[in-house]
């Protein structure tokens, strides 16, 4: 068989072809190493410990289920199960759907990503950042911040129910234009009409891309490609001018303040001091006048600009033009793509924040001079320089979301509070917990230039978790403090096999960073040209013959999955030897397998 790595990189090679279309695609669904690497992708993930809507999960995963998968394939009998659809809380208190499909399905979807991504991911814009390899909403941020620059006006892109919504028939004449295999189409069409199960009834699926699926991703970023060459295109035509002319009334502070210079400068020295110091005073004042007044016409008709930068089914545009050239740009827009919810997509002046993945982004139109040129002149670096900032309620809305402050009703004041389902904990966990919710929320809004500000949602975070300890402990916070202070600083002590540690508090500040992290994002893994496969240790252990248990050879063996280590209670040999060796998988014949969760292994 092919390698996944020969074959994904033969696709890439050729996806840059506008006229090449990729046959006997389905073909690759015959390969079991297609299936290995897939696996190894998305087995440490705790959802695949869930029940799909045949009862499997991830535990008992075997070559046998795979080859089952095959078959299946080869003779054209797999048919996805229904997702099986649960609620889960949004920050709005509304509640979001969420599919779970059955693993074979995930697996199957995997191995379609991974041929989908390396056709396509080439042909993306540069300016989309959803789940994507490399790409974060960090790299969407840095790109709008950087391409924003003197921008005038925010259109805030918000496509209703996008994921909902995708219409299949479009989707899928998209998909035909580079993809000449009904086989592999006709896969697609049944991912995507699997319907979903809801109290345990079955509705069909007209619309939308798979609820939790693997390809969901995929699918909505070739989606709304055909929206990135629509604005590229859009933009072609839009742009105006080459730069923009120079405002009057600057030129003509400019001429007066060169005058006056000129003047004071050939008769300095008949002028007696408080000549002198009047002058320097008339001086300063007019270049004062003139700094008040922008450079370059804001109002230039001549020159119009259009940026925009899109991840998954949030954008913005940024627009140096007029407020109507925004509504003229929003309708075309909402022509072209007819789940532009109206209401929710805003035009914004600069000057005002905008919001954009969870940021609020601004341009500052501050005049003040901050930098001087080479020749001593200062000039103004802040001036329509876009601008990210955090915004006040991200921070206290996650407050509230963690149960770490109590608002008072009738005055508004915030009090920090402790955290009753952290109290069975002990006092290691406690304080990870808090110091990975604090890092966590730093670590995303790490670019604004307000970041600082999480300076006051340490604080609270950090009394909260003083109340925390005391009430598990019937204690005082000066006591609780004063029991756990180490140099000075709140920390926790803890044995190891190499002696006792010290865990502290976070205390490293919140300043602005501007560097974005070159690991690949968590929503993205990189596949197609350069992907680098090698077999992991799971693979080898499933691939070995050899039950790790009984150590019988030469039979075919099942994988046994756990969600997380730290629900095994170590009563148990088998359990003890996961928990030694820190893994959640064990390869098992499969009778060792059916006597553990028979609990018989022991």
């Amino acid at each position: 068989m092919r390698s996944p790595q020969v074959v994904l990189d033969s696709l890439a090679r050729q996806t840059t072809r506008s006229d090449y279309k990729f046959k006997r695609l389905y073909r690759n669904l015959y390969n079991t190493e297609f299936y290995l690497l897939a696996y190894s992708n998305i087995y440490s993930k705790e959802g695949n410990m869930t029940e799909g809507a045949d009862g499997q999960t991830i535990d008992g995963m075997s070559l046998e289920r795979i080859e089952n998968l095959i078959n299946s394939l080869k003779d054209h009998s797999y048919q996805p199960k229904p997702s099986k659809r649960t609620y889960i809380p949004k920050k709005n208190g509304k509640k979001r759907p969420l599919g779970i499909p059955s693993f074979e399905d995930k697996l199957l979807q995997e191995v379609v990503r991974m041929l989908l991504s390396s056709i396509y991911d080439k042909t993306f814009s540069t300016v989309s950042h959803g789940f994507r390899p490399n790409r974060s909403c960090h790299t969407a941020l840095t790109q709008a911040k950087n391409k924003f620059t003197g921008t005038k006006w925010f259109i805030e892109g918000d496509i209703k129910g996008f994921f909902d919504n995708i219409d299949h028939h479009i989707l899928i004449n998209i998909l035909r234009r580079k993809i000449d295999d009904e086989n592999f189409i006709s896969l697609i069409w049944k991912f995507l009409r699997a319907g979903f199960l809801e109290d345990w009834v079955y509705r069909k699926t007209y619309s939308g891309t798979p609820q939790g699926g693997i390809i969901s991703p995929i699918l909505s970023n070739i989606y709304l490609n055909e929206l990135d060459q629509f604005i590229e295109k859009y933009k072609t035509s839009f742009d105006k001018g080459n730069s923009r002319k120079r405002l009057t009334e600057y030129r003509t502070k400019e001429t007066r303040l060169f005058r006056a210079r000129n003047k004071y400068k050939n008769n300095w020295d008949d002028m007696n001091e408080q000549e002198k110091e009047d002058a320097i005073v008339h001086l300063k004042q007019l270049k004062n006048e003139m700094m008040e007044l922008p450079y370059k016409d804001p109002m230039d008709d001549g020159f119009k600009r259009l940026q925009y930068v899109r991840y998954a089914d949030d954008f913005i545009i940024g627009v140096i033009g007029s407020k109507e050239d925004c509504e003229r740009i929003k309708k075309d827009i909402t022509e072209y793509l007819i789940q532009l919810s109206q209401e929710k997509t805003l035009i914004t002046h600069s000057s005002n924040r905008a919001r954009f993945l969870g940021y609020d982004i601004k341009v500052s139109h501050d005049p003040l001079t901050s930098k001087r040129t080479s020749s001593g002149h200062k000039q103004r670096t802040r001036s329509m320089v876009c601008e990210l900032l955090v915004p006040h309620e991200a921070w206290r809305n996650k407050l509230i979301e963690y149960k770490a402050i109590r608002i008072d009703s009738k005055n508004q004041k915030w009090k920090s509070m402790h955290r009753s389902h952290l109290l069975q904990n002990d006092d290691l966990e406690i304080l990870a917990i808090y110091n990975a919710e604090i890092r966590g929320l730093y670590n995303y809004y790490r670019l604004a230039n307000n970041a600082y500000k999480l300076h006051r949602f340490s604080y609270i975070m950090e009394y909260s978790m003083y109340k925390t300890f005391a009430c598990k402990y019937k204690s005082s916070v000066s006591k609780i403090i004063s029991k756990y202070s180490v140099n000075g600083k709140f920390a926790v002590r803890y044995q190891t096999k190499n002696g006792q540690r010290i865990s502290y508090f976070y205390n490293d500040g919140f300043r602005k960073q501007t560097e974005i992290s070159k690991d690949i994002s968590i929503d993205a893994v990189p596949m197609g040209r350069g992907i680098i496969y090698n077999r992991t240790s799971l693979i080898d252990r499933l691939l070995a013959e050899k039950c790790e248990w009984c150590n019988s050879t030469n039979v075919p063996l099942e994988i046994h999955h756990v969600r997380k280590l730290k629900d095994l209670k170590g009563k148990k040999r088998w359990e003890k030897r996961m928990v030694e060796r820190k893994r959640k998988t064990m390869a098992l014949c499969k009778d060792c397998h059916l006597k553990l969760h028979n609990g018989k292994l022991d």
